[in-house]
């Protein structure tokens, strides 16, 4: 990898912190540290007019989940892109 990185992490590693979290890749399923990773919004909604209208109000979005992308797939699924 070359000396310029595709993105920057917030804040450093550093030993004081302890031992830090690993979460799950939603994607590969890779068990990578939880700062290294990208937090991703996946939602689900209804297209269907008819189960809409049997909704009522609350058919726009039903469910929001929170899922963790590894830098190789950030990388693939174009979560993050290279700066120019």
């Amino acid at each position: 990898m070359s000396s310029k990185q595709f993105y920057k992490r917030g804040w450093h590693h550093n030993k004081g912190r302890g031992r830090e979290t690993s979460v799950t890749c939603g994607f590969c399923g890779r068990i990578v540290p939880k700062y290294k990773t990208f937090a991703v919004y996946r939602g689900f909604s209804i297209t269907d007019p008819s189960l809409r209208s049997e909704l009522g109000g609350r058919g726009g979005s039903l469910f929001s989940t929170k899922l963790y992308a590894c830098p190789g797939c950030a990388r693939h699924r174009r979560i993050i892109k290279k700066k120019r």
